[in-house]
């Protein structure tokens, strides 16, 4: 059965079988052995780029020795740090087996080492050197000139290739190889693609594909707090391979957008660089740069951005191409400082313990990186496995396992999973620059989960706390994201307005109508409820008008208790003068009333008494202006007295009117019965933090309408009635000053009705119908106390001497002189003072 490398035993000594997996953790420090020297460039054509060593077993190894060369030229400048270093790692491990007399006996390793210049397709052709020994010549149609049939010199039989670096080189290089069967090992490509045994069957490596990388990558990005970032790829498998993964990761975890992804052509022209760095300026908020580049692209990368005074401003977080390599970052640390990047786990390895001699004598050798000190350690491993066949790719049932360890202390298990990788385990270093000093310091690691040391890291400003890279910045309290289209990383903010809160990240919601929302906008608080308070001036005022006007009826009463029986008092009707005085007591006592905090009773009182009063004081008008209407009406008819006009008809008159009153507030009381509520309507002003809930009686302003409707119809028609008995003559029953008193009442509530009625939209419509009702009630009674009592207390109290009894007249006489009275007003001329002088006595008098 033919053997193939990606499921079957490859039929190879095991010495080879482990020197390809230990001679591919190829990672040291400077070094220079002095017994190997690179050739001149210079030299035959054969080893041009090339190095050669004679043995039984020749192994094929492929570095980076240059660097990728400008337009039209191969190699550039040479590559130290991961070039010489990794090729003199490769030679040093086969001296250490060729001078070890117990490893390998009788057999000595050679090598055949090409130079890659960092370049797929000059790598192909080099390449080309390691399966020259498998191609067939035909010679049948060549002849040397004596005739003899030509020699050809063999070519060395490749066993067994070491490398590529670079993913590029490594995918260009594995499609020849697998064509002759040659097994490939590489110590640091990573391209996801070569995961794939259908395609790379033949090929192997010892570090972790970018796909543990990228999530690697990823895991910092989230660790960060970064959701908004830029990725720049080498063109190429390695990088765009790696960029495609991250992206990849991305979308299926979300949380984290790509601004842009922007790609380097592997042939750049003059000023690409800087117009790399003006395009990932165009997304400035984006400032974490994904990179998955190689390190010549790298360096012009942070020397763009230095030139175009951006140093500082780009966040670097860079795959194992840079790692902790020096060469990026040379002449530009100040622009490459804070660079967060990765490298694949590594052992510490001393070799100083291995005397090497040289022709200089001995040299103490001290590799820091993982290296291949397993090959002195497992020398009695290979010997178990010479003659076997080992199986170099994965198996389901065995695989070879190699241990690799620093002198006295465990390493790292050297496996490959079922796709031939090595698992992911990566070192997160930072470039740092501390007093002066620049260097790559680990601030983590990364096996399957992200652990990261946020303490252990420093940036260029030498603020603690992690630069941003974010497309939009949260948003406050009490705003709501709303997101960009398409870009679920960017959102504006918005605030909730009136009286909605944030009730999610994304939404704002009303809240309930008795609630508005808290200072932060978070959730909802009750509004505050709020009354007439007593200290208010809205309540001062009325209240003052109230208690003069209470102190002033209260005079008037105990004036005319005490005067009962004075003609003045009598005159003025006294029965219906205490029914009057009682009405605009309380018109002035309904002020506490309506002040007063709601409740129940409160509410009752209020119903019962707000029309109360008025009632009172214009039924008692009504009723006298009505009755000296009817007595000169009568008068010009007859001599007879009207009907109705003695004080008992009077008091049965004014109290039916009033029982009106009553009648309507117990059918109001059956109907709806008093209660209180609050009011959250009145004052929910456009700012919620100015809005109150008002604490009320129910009462609607028809149902005052209706309440106080009786009072002011009554009050219209006693005005009417004034208006009809005018030319009454002017000391006569008081006639002249109840009209007065009903011209003013009358202004005075037509004045209050568009106060009351053109407020009911204010944010002070509570103050402001309160204080105006009140004050109209107050005054309406004022005017009534003033105009037709104030007067007779003055002349009770101050001038006793008019305070006399008149002649008594009959009511023929009385009417005779209103009817004389009446023509000469007509005739345009005065009555005399005698006709003037009979006019004064009242009607109450006479009908006693």
């Amino acid at each position: 059965m033919e053997p193939r490398w990606s499921s079957a035993f490859y039929p190879c000594p095991p010495s080879i079988i482990f020197l390809l997996v230990v001679t591919s953790y190829t990672w040291l420090l400077p070094v220079t052995s002095p017994e190997r020297v690179l050739p001149d460039p210079q030299a035959a054509p054969e080893y041009a780029h090339s190095i050669r060593l004679d043995g039984d077993i020749i192994l094929g190894g492929l570095f980076p020795v240059h660097s990728r060369g400008d337009r039209g030229t191969p190699c550039g400048e040479l590559k130290k740090e991961k070039g010489i270093h990794r090729l003199e790692a490769m030679m040093f491990a086969i001296d250490l087996i060729n001078k070890d007399p117990e490893l390998l006996p009788n057999i000595t390793l050679g090598a055949r080492i090409l130079d890659t210049c960092s370049r797929d397709t000059y790598a192909l052709e080099q390449s080309l050197t390691f399966v020259q020994a498998l191609i067939e010549r035909d010679g049948s149609d060549v002849r040397c000139a004596n005739g003899d049939p030509p020699i050809f010199t063999k070519p060395d039989k490749i066993v067994g290739v070491i490398g590529a670096a670079a993913s590029s080189v490594s995918i260009m290089v594995a499609n020849i190889l697998r064509l002759f069967k040659i097994p490939q090992i590489s110590y640091a490509s990573t391209a996801p693609e070569l995961s794939d045994n259908s395609r790379y069957d033949f090929f192997s490596r010892v570090v972790p594909p970018d796909s543990y990388q990228a999530q690697a990558m990823m895991d910092i990005v989230t660790a960060m707090g970064w959701n908004y970032v830029s990725t720049l790829a080498s063109e190429g498998n390695y990088g765009e391979s790696g960029v495609e993964a991250f992206v990849h990761i991305s979308r299926e975890t979300g949380g984290v957008c790509i601004a842009q992804s922007l790609k380097i052509p592997r042939e750049p022209r003059p000023g690409e660089f800087d117009k790399i760095i003006k395009r990932l300026l165009e997304t400035s908020n984006a400032r974490a740069i994904i990179m998955f580049a190689n390190e010549d692209d790298i360096r012009r990368v942070l020397d763009a951005a230095k030139r175009n005074n951006q140093t500082g401003h780009f966040l670097w977080v860079a795959s194992d191409s840079w790692g902790s390599k020096i060469s990026p970052v040379i002449g530009q640390e100040r622009v490459a400082e804070g660079a967060i990047t990765i490298l694949p786990k590594r052992a510490s390895v001393d070799v100083g313990l291995f005397f090497i001699n040289t022709f200089n004598g001995k040299h103490f050798w001290n590799f820091d990186k993982v290296v291949f000190i397993c090959v002195v350690e497992r020398a009695h491993l290979i010997h178990q496995m010479n003659n076997r066949k080992c199986s170099i790719k994965r198996s389901t049932e065995t695989h070879c396992a190699v241990q690799i360890s620093s002198v006295g202390s465990a390493g790292t298990p050297v496996v490959f999973n079922e796709n031939g990788d090595a698992p992911g385990r990566y070192d997160i270093f930072q470039y740092q620059i501390t007093n002066r000093t620049a260097e790559y310091r680990v601030i983590g690691s990364w096996t399957d989960k992200l652990h990261l040391k946020v303490e252990a890291m420093h940036w260029r400003t030498g603020d603690p706390s992690l630069p941003p890279s974010v497309c939009s910045f949260p948003c406050r309290t009490g705003e709501r994201k709303k997101v960009v289209k398409g870009v679920p990383c960017c959102w504006h903010c918005e605030r909730c307005e009136g009286y909605h809160y944030q009730a999610s990240e994304f939404t704002c919601e009303l809240c309930p109508y008795e609630m508005r929302p808290d200072l932060n906008r978070t959730g909802c608080v009750p509004i505050p409820i709020i009354k007439l308070e007593w200290h208010s001036p809205w309540a001062i005022v009325p209240v003052f008008i109230s208690m003069l006007g209470i102190i002033a009826t209260s005079f008037v009463i105990v004036t005319f208790v005490r005067y009962n029986d004075t003609p003045i008092v009598r005159a003025s009707g006294r029965e219906m003068s205490y029914v009057l005085l009682t009405g605009i007591f309380l018109c002035y006592v309904i002020t506490f009333l309506m002040i007063a905090t709601p409740d129940v009773g409160v509410c009752s009182l209020r119903r019962i008494f707000l029309g109360l009063g008025m009632c009172f004081s214009y039924a008692a008008l009504l009723t006298k202006t009505n009755r000296i209407h009817r007595i000169f009406e009568q008068g010009k008819k007859s001599v007879t007295a009207p009907r109705f006009i003695s004080p008992a008809s009077q008091l049965v008159i004014t109290f039916s009117l009033i029982s009106v009153q009553l009648v309507g507030v117990f059918v109001w009381f059956a109907v709806d019965p008093p209660h209180i509520l609050v009011d959250y309507g009145e004052q929910r002003t456009q700012n919620p933090m100015s809005a109150r809930g008002v604490l009320k009686c129910d009462i609607s302003d028809l149902s005052l309408i209706c309440s106080l409707g009786y009072s002011i119809l009554l009050m219209v028609t006693c005005t009417v009635y004034a208006i009809k008995t005018r030319g009454v003559p002017e000391t006569f029953n008081e006639a002249k000053p109840i009209g007065f008193t009903m011209y003013t009442t009358c202004i005075i509530w037509l004045a209050f009705i568009p106060i009351f009625f053109g407020t009911s939209q204010s944010a002070e419509r509570m103050y402001i119908q309160t204080t105006t009702l009140t004050i109209s009630l107050s005054l309406s009674a004022s005017v009534s106390l003033g105009m037709l009592y104030m007067p007779k207390v003055y002349i009770i109290l101050f001038h006793p001497e008019q305070n006399v009894p008149k002649r008594k007249r009959s009511f023929k006489a009385i009417v005779t002189a209103a009817t004389m009275s009446g023509k000469l007003t007509q005739k345009g001329d005065r009555p005399n003072g005698e006709v003037k002088t009979e006019l004064c006595e009242s009607m109450e008098t006479n009908s006693e």
